[in-house]
């Protein structure tokens, strides 16, 4: 069904070119291309743009898809950050001088 809406989105956007060429300038790109308003393949495509706007209706009321974006965060772990480590305690290095001191007690 997904292609489906692509194909008919791009041919929403069409018409609304071709719109948009007749509001500016009076001029109709789909009707010059195909030998007028009148001819066949002219009033399928007028008749599959508007089919296309009718699928491309229900798109106006579905929810934003930005809970998709956060959950690929999330599952490639940008969204679990761990500062364990770095606010975690430092190793004390005061027990290597302990060792030192009973490695000369036992050379003695």
């Amino acid at each position: 069904m997904r292609t489906i809406h692509r194909i008919a989105l791009v041919l929403v956007i069409i018409g609304a070119i071709n719109w948009g060429l007749i509001g500016f300038f009076r001029y109709d790109l789909i009707s010059s291309i195909f030998g007028g308003e009148a001819t066949a393949i002219s009033r399928v495509i007028y008749a599959l743009v508007g089919l296309s706007g009718l699928i491309c209706l229900p798109l106006l009321f579905e929810p934003a898809r930005d809970d998709v974006e956060v959950e690929d965060r999330s599952a490639r772990g940008y969204g679990n950050v761990n500062y364990g480590t770095e606010f975690g305690e430092e190793t004390d290095f005061t027990d290597i001088k302990d060792y030192s001191e009973r490695e000369s007690r036992e050379k003695k």
